[in-house]
């Protein structure tokens, strides 16, 4: 399970860290500031008042935040001494009754021994490296450990500096698997602590009081923070310019910067090379720039340098989520992310159950978007969702197609207006979705149209990536039996989250939870498949079920609702066939045998610090990826590649001639091409048992 740490987030804090065996200097204390106390009042009344969860702070509240708060701090249990945890625990019981009274003290003292611990172990660090790189044994058989969530503090200095030694040699071994020589790896070092100090000393009482608070925020469930003003202002800009660059948007994580989620369609979702999680530890100009080491670095300053002008390239040194921490670089050509690229696509393909064939329309939708300026102006031409897929269901039914896919994979979500229109094009009337409110009344988003707009053979497609209106459109059309749905367990984001003022900031704060009209909650469990496809994302650390905090699933009383065909009678067959066709299809024994591969490199506990263990092990990894691409490649017909250096070369050549509109390719994509199959076999199974559902000709 992953940790809740999002405080960071937003202001780009990166909590970084060393220990030290000299004696410590007292570095200049960061204090609250007038207005701090008052607003950590205000946001303790709000989450009291108007959270969902209706959770009162008091002593084991207070206990929890002491943990969460310490966690979000020291993760890894590498930089406090337990001696500091014991002086500490002085305060368990006693912050919720400091904040009650407008008292940050404790958050401010545990931080500022926090930074005293990072502080002179970044300069004994560095006062080694400038010396030189340490003369460490590479040959010796030891491991570091890459887990430490359930390991202890170091209990005494000796302790901490075996623990920081290790770490400091798995850094300059990391470096040297790449081919750095000592006297790079020692400038980069030097660099990135010098970096990190220096950051270190830009911290200010904001930043320190955020992170306090969004300790307090994480409790209630991980999608409520506080902002403070600067930090909404820097959030709301690295976002919006994020778009701009890569086409992702990242998040702090301890003194990594890593990849929260990937905008559909762009630069870096089209390279296929990056996932959530991934963690970004270089970034470097142009196809042969300087790679500028960023570990440690603030999140606006990291989405700056990844920034740059549309049509140049930028190479990411990453970390994959699950590996062994061995790293990856990828070329990135940049584009701004323009709305049309957002825009529902479609496109026609045709395929055979094995008697006869049909033609299948895709439309491609990658968010659930709104003009809100054209909107609110009554421009008759304002771009929206289900405008958007209206027209393109039109010209599928010119093109005489015999079903429709609807792609909603890695779809986020967007605006619940859209999510509930677009169900009107495709059942009669009824209910989309109830939302419960922290007053526990319960509302209901109901279609308007009197008849929907197509009512042929329906499946909608969906990954761990679709979240949010994209569960509630889905579960709609499961729970009236209106189509198949395919795919993978969705996110399950079922919580809905308002902007509270505050005299200094905001308070984002959950205030609502979906439901589908059978009276089961999106959130948590999210919305599982009538058929499932081979899994690519990591459930365990991708997805609602991730967070810790996370709001539980549960269920309300459903609401009268049609049943439109009876797809449970078809389903099976439906499975036997899928099941049959991939059992030896090349692409989805690919696909199993890399979710496989991730899933063994993602259980190890320890890393070797061994250098010839380590130089084995990348090129173990390297063989095994290279044979099950010249597997896939073998079946398919396709010349294999000679060897790991020319496969990555064919993907850097892919990247480099990426450009233009993002287009519906089923060559590049066996899930959608299998969709297609599956969608063939459905209208042929219900046309046998004489259930069809009315053609695309019956608009």
């Amino acid at each position: 399970m992953l940790t809740n740490r999002i405080a960071a987030y937003f202001s780009g804090f990166l909590v970084i860290g060393l220990l030290s065996t000299s004696v410590l200097a007292e570095p200049e204390r960061i204090a609250p500031e007038e207005g701090q106390g008052g607003t950590a009042q205000e946001i303790v009344s709000k989450l009291e008042m108007l959270h969902y969860n209706k959770i009162k702070i008091g002593d084991e509240m207070s206990e929890n935040l002491w943990n969460e708060y310490i966690d979000a701090l020291d993760p890894t249990k590498s930089y406090f001494l337990a001696s500091d945890i014991d002086e500490f625990r002085a305060w368990e019981a006693e912050m919720d009754d400091q904040l009650r009274a407008g008292d940050v003290t404790a958050g401010f003292s545990i931080y500022n021994r926090f930074r005293l611990r990072m502080g002179d172990r970044l300069d004994n660090i560095l006062s080694q490296l400038e010396k030189g790189l340490p003369a460490y044994d590479f040959s010796r058989e030891e491991t570091l450990e890459l887990d430490r969530e359930e390991s202890q503090w170091p209990n005494s200095i000796s302790a901490a500096d075996e623990l920081w030694r290790k770490r400091l040699k798995s850094s300059i071994l990391n470096l040297r698997l790449t081919g750095k020589t000592d006297e790079e790896i020692q400038d980069l070092l030097v660099r990135r602590y010098k970096g990190q100090k220096k950051r270190l000393e830009q911290q200010k009482s904001d930043d320190v009081f955020e992170l306090y608070m969004n300790s307090l925020t994480r409790l209630y469930d991980p999608h409520s923070n506080y902002l403070s003003p600067r930090s909404l202002e820097n959030f709301n800009m690295s976002m919006s310019l994020s778009l701009e660059g890569i086409g992702a948007v990242l998040q702090a994580d301890e003194e990594y910067t890593k990849v929260a989620r990937l905008v559909h369609g762009g630069p870096a979702d089209r390279t296929g090379k990056i996932k959530p999680n991934d963690k970004i530890v270089g970034v470097g100009q142009d196809k042969e720039g300087e790679m500028v080491d960023v570990v440690g670095w603030r999140l606006d300053d990291v989405v700056d340098l990844i920034r740059g002008k549309a049509g140049t390239y930028v190479r990411l040194e990453t970390i994959p989520t699950g590996g062994d921490g061995t790293h990856k670089t990828i070329l990135i050509k940049r584009s701004k992310v323009k709305l049309e690229d957002q825009a529902a696509k479609k496109a026609v393909f045709e395929f055979s159950d094995g008697s006869k064939s049909y033609k299948i329309g895709v439309i491609n939708l990658p968010t659930f978007y709104i003009d809100f300026d054209a909107y609110r102006r009554r421009d008759p031409n304002y771009k929206s969702t289900t405008r958007d897929v209206a027209r393109l269901l039109s010209e599928l039914k010119e093109e005489k197609v015999d079903g429709i896919i609807l792609d909603l994979r890695n779809n986020g979500g967007g605006s619940l207006q859209e999510a509930t229109m677009l169900t009107d094009l495709f059942i009669d009337q009824g209910p989309v979705v109830q939302i419960r409110h922290a007053n526990e009344q319960i509302s209901r988003h109901n279609r308007s149209r009197s008849r929907a707009m197509y009512r042929g053979p329906l499946m909608v497609l969906i990954n761990r990536l679709s979240a949010s209106a994209s569960e509630i459109f889905a579960g709609a059309i499961q729970d009236y039996n209106r189509g198949l749905v395919v795919g993978n367990q969705s996110f399950g984001k079922g919580t809905v989250q308002t902007m509270a003022p505050l005299k200094e900031g905001q308070l984002k704060i959950t205030q609502s939870k979906f439901y589908r009209v059978s009276g089961d909650s999106t959130q948590h469990a999210g919305v599982k498949p009538d058929i499932d496809m081979p899994q690519l994302i990591d459930a365990e650390n991708v997805g609602e079920s991730a967070y810790d905090t996370a709001l539980p699933w549960d269920r309300i009383h459903a609401v009268p609702h049609a049943k439109y065909f009876n797809l449970k009678m078809l389903i099976p067959n439906l499975i036997t066939k899928h099941n049959k066709r991939t059992e030896t299809d090349p692409d989805f024994v690919f696909l199993r045998d890399q979710f496989k591969f991730d899933a063994e490199r993602a259980d190890k506990k320890y890393v070797s610090l061994n250098e010839s263990t380590r130089e084995n092990e990348r090129k173990s990894v390297n063989q095994r990826l290279l044979d099950m691409e010249n597997r896939r490649r073998k079946a398919k017909g396709l010349e294999p590649y000679e060897n790991f250096e020319a496969y990555e070369e064919s993907e850097s050549e892919e990247v480099a001639n990426i450009g233009g509109p993002v287009e519906i390719k089923l060559e590049k994509d066996p899930i959608l091409n299998e969709a297609g199959y599956i969608m063939a076999d459905f209208i042929g199974l219900a046309d046998k048992a004489s259930k069809a559902p009315p053609q695309v000709a019956n608009f």
